[in-house]
C-alpha cells in the first residue's frame, strides 16, 4: 500500500473528480434502470436491460480507474473514497465524501468515519 502525502492526495482527488461526478450521474442511472427491468418495473426513457448491463459496466470501469491511483474506495451511495496518509507518525486516512469540495478530512484508521477530523 503506497502513502499519499495531502498535496499528493489532492492533486489524484483534482485529476478523479470528474471520473466521480460520471460515477454519482451513473450511479442514478443504474439503479432507475435496475428497477425498469425488474418485474413489475416501470419503464425508463433510459433504456432497458441492455442499458443497465452497459451502465454496470461502465461504473466497474471507473470504479477500477479510481482504485488504481491507490485510493480506497469505502462506499458508494454515498461515494467516499480514503487515501491512505501519514500524519504526524500515525496512519491515517485523507477522507473525501461524496459533495465534498476538497480534500479537507482525515480520519484515525482505527476509528473510521465517525472519528472525521479537518485537517489542518
Amino acid at each position: 500500500m503506497s502513502l499519499f502525502t495531502v498535496s499528493e492526495a489532492r492533486a489524484v482527488l483534482r485529476d478523479l473528480l470528474p471520473v466521480l461526478d460520471r460515477v454519482v450521474a451513473l450511479r442514478a442511472d443504474a439503479a432507475e434502470l435496475a428497477a425498469a427491468v425488474s418485474p413489475g418495473g416501470e419503464p425508463s426513457g433510459l433504456g432497458g436491460l441492455p442499458e443497465w448491463k452497459a451502465a454496470q459496466a461502465e461504473l466497474d470501469d471507473l470504479l477500477t480507474s479510481v482504485q488504481q491511483t491507490g485510493a480506497e474506495l469505502k462506499g458508494f451511495a454515498p461515494l467516499l473514497v480514503d487515501f491512505p496518509s501519514d500524519l504526524d507518525g500515525a496512519p491515517v486516512l485523507l477522507c473525501w465524501l461524496e459533495g465534498d469540495t476538497e480534500l479537507g478530512w482525515y480520519h484515525r484508521l482505527d476509528l473510521g468515519f465517525a472519528g472525521r477530523r479537518r485537517l489542518a
